[in-house]
């Protein structure tokens, strides 16, 4: 079995995240989501809308997630990819070159992002909406 695994905190769930998760399967059999906690969030200055449980939740029903793992820091990849026999690991090409250290042990791949969808500009849309209010 071709184990894949990607990171992110998956805030808002949008179609550019199905697209990632479904792009991201098609490289293996079993995909492996490490989701950011809410305390790594806070450490990256991030803040969810939703919380850890309430993500999870989310992206555990969608069909090409196998598992979700808790991502704490920064460094536990190479530990992940180890403990969990992963032999691709896949980000977003907005993240690219940043895990080239890990070619060593499984195959690297950057997808690129689906145009016009994010995150943030969900968010942005949002506070321009209250802005008006």
């Amino acid at each position: 079995m071709k184990k894949v695994i990607t990171y992110g905190t998956f805030d808002l769930l949008h179609y550019g995240h199905l697209e990632l998760l479904r792009r991201a399967k098609e490289h293996g059999d079993y995909l492996v989501v490490g989701l950011s906690s809410d305390e790594f969030n806070k450490a990256k200055g991030k803040t969810s809308y939703f919380d850890y449980e309430k993500r999870k939740e989310m992206l555990s029903a969608i069909t090409y997630v196998d598992e979700i793992i808790s991502e704490n820091d920064w460094n536990q990849k190479e530990k992940d990819i180890e403990l969990h026999n992963i032999n691709v690991f896949v980000m977003g090409n907005d993240w690219q070159g940043e895990f080239d250290n890990l070619a060593s042990i499984c195959e690297l791949v950057y997808l690129p992002r689906t145009p016009n969808i994010s995150s943030t500009a969900i968010k942005d849309i949002h506070k321009n909406v209250n802005d008006r209010s």
